[in-house]
């Protein structure tokens, strides 16, 4: 058996490396099928699994532990003496298997260290774009992609969105980019990438009951930089992320490229009035200025909002990087929709404007919702994840016409309201019948709202805590929005 250092392609020599896939997720489940069709010795070790998956790792011949059995550090582990350990992202450094890994010198992988060194299984090798940031990556990611995809390359969109980033390097046709999304949990472990161009959209409290403090998190955002070829894309109006940038060890000749809703520098893609504009990819950009986009095509996708002209400008930096035209990135601009729950429309009725925004699970994509809307009456809580959010509140109090405060951890956020929120009215609601919380927050927000009003869904939380994610409490929030008016 080759050493690691040497499994550098899909046409390695990786039959009977004995690796340990953690997790039996759809990444897990991606992970675990790949090794076995490389030939590799491999056993799962899930405390969740899905019967489906069970059977077909039976199936592949993958030996598995799971349930309770799987708990700890089981002993099939042990007696299996793994060489590689390939984690789901979401574990934990500090859990017992990845510091029982980490004492016997076991190295540890996420699927996109895999898939980085199997990039060449098809003839077509495709370059790849990296995005991370607090808020706005998947949005922006989705962008990106379709701006490459409207100049005539193949693109899938990868990584922490979509289809696993494994099945897409084993798609016989291959793709001209591969435009991945990475959570501050994939950074956390990932080894050595080299992509075409990075970006690093923003920075703030989040996640810091995983990463231990906001500057580990900060600094494992950062590596998003590490050894990008062409192109770093930072916000000018995040200072964070250029000292990120300035302090990562780039390919030589990659550019800085910055973005903001502000007016562009050189170097820069930014907005001259409702225009935007490119001042980084011209030969004479110390003079003039490439016209790409207009806010009214920018509005073919939804609610034209700060963060949202924010995400359009560091796709259109990325895109750019990859020689995509003007044209190009307008046509990819106008045919683009958002996900659902993001800033979503729901209804117009009376004069109240109801919107779900059920993705913004932290204070920085509520920040941002809220700063779209000049008077709100905002549906609020979840599970924190350690954040403290009065700074929030206290940022928007004078926005606020009303409060619906939701989920299990509504003592911290009603305490952040009555010091910093104090003339506000605020309702609460207690949760205990989790079917019809949505249905009570939906029926108080109309008792509170008033003609010109926004109805905001902006948690600021995770969702686990009284729905099954945040798809399910934006979905819920809606039919509650439409029962009430149809009630009406």
């Amino acid at each position: 058996m080759a050493s690691l250092d040497s499994l550098t392609s899909w046409h390695s020599d990786w039959k009977q490396l004995k690796v340990a896939v953690i997790g039996l997720g759809v990444t897990g489940f991606s992970v675990a099928d790949t090794l076995a069709e490389l030939g590799c010795e491999v056993v799962v070790v899930a405390e969740k699994a899905d019967p489906e998956y069970i059977d077909i790792l039976d199936v592949l011949g993958v030996s598995h532990v799971s349930g309770e059995a799987a708990a700890g550090v089981p002993n099939q582990l042990v007696e299996f003496k793994p060489e590689l350990v390939v984690t789901s992202p979401g574990v934990k450094p500090d859990s017992a298997i990845i510091r029982w890994a980490g004492e016997n010198k076991i190295p540890v992988w996420v699927d996109v260290d895999l898939a980085w060194r199997l990039r060449d299984k098809t003839a077509k090798v495709a370059k790849w774009v990296t995005i991370t940031g607090t808020n706005g990556k998947t949005t922006t990611t989705q962008l990106a992609a379709a701006m490459l995809e409207a100049a005539g390359n193949r693109v899938a969109a990868c990584g922490n969105i979509g289809v696993p980033i494994l099945d897409c390097i084993r798609d016989p046709e291959g793709f001209d980019y591969l435009v991945v999304e990475l959570s501050s949990f994939q950074l956390h472990y990932i080894d050595a990438i080299q992509p075409e161009a990075s970006a690093l959209l923003n920075i703030d409290l989040d996640h810091i009951d995983w990463h231990g403090s906001f500057e580990v998190y900060a600094a494992t955002k950062g590596k998003i930089y590490q050894n990008t070829l062409t192109a770093a894309v930072y916000n000018r109006r995040d200072a964070r992320t250029q000292d990120l940038l300035e302090k990562a060890d780039v390919v030589e000749g990659c550019r800085a490229i910055g973005f903001s809703v502000g007016v562009p520098g050189p170097s820069d893609i930014g907005y001259s009035e409702d225009i935007l504009c490119d001042r980084a990819f011209l030969d004479n950009r110390y003079h003039e200025a490439l016209e790409v986009a207009t806010f009214e095509d920018i509005a073919e996708i939804g609610v034209v909002t700060p963060h949202l002209l924010a995400n359009v400008a560091a796709a259109t930096a990325l895109a750019r990087a990859c020689g995509v035209t003007p044209a190009d990135i307008r046509s990819g601009i106008r045919s683009f929709k958002l996900d659902k729950h993001r800033i979503e429309l729901v209804a117009v009725h009376n004069g109240i404007t109801w919107i779900d925004d059920s993705k913004a699970t932290n204070p920085h994509a509520t920040n941002a919702s809220l700063e779209s809307f000049e008077h709100v009456v905002w549906i609020v809580g979840g599970l924190l994840k350690g954040v403290d959010i009065a700074p929030l509140v206290q940022s928007h109090a004078s926005r606020l016409r009303g409060a619906v405060v939701i989920g299990a951890e509504r003592q911290v956020v009603l305490d952040a309201l009555a010091a910093h929120a104090i003339d506000v009215p605020v309702i609460e609601i207690s949760g205990d019948d989790t079917a019809q919380v949505m249905t009570q927050a939906v029926l108080a927000a109309s008792n509170l709202a008033a003609e010109g009003d926004t109805v905001l869904l902006a948690p600021s939380s995770a969702s686990m805590d009284q729905f099954k994610d945040y798809a399910d409490r934006g979905n819920q929030f809606a039919a509650a929005v439409h029962a009430l008016i149809g009630e009406k």
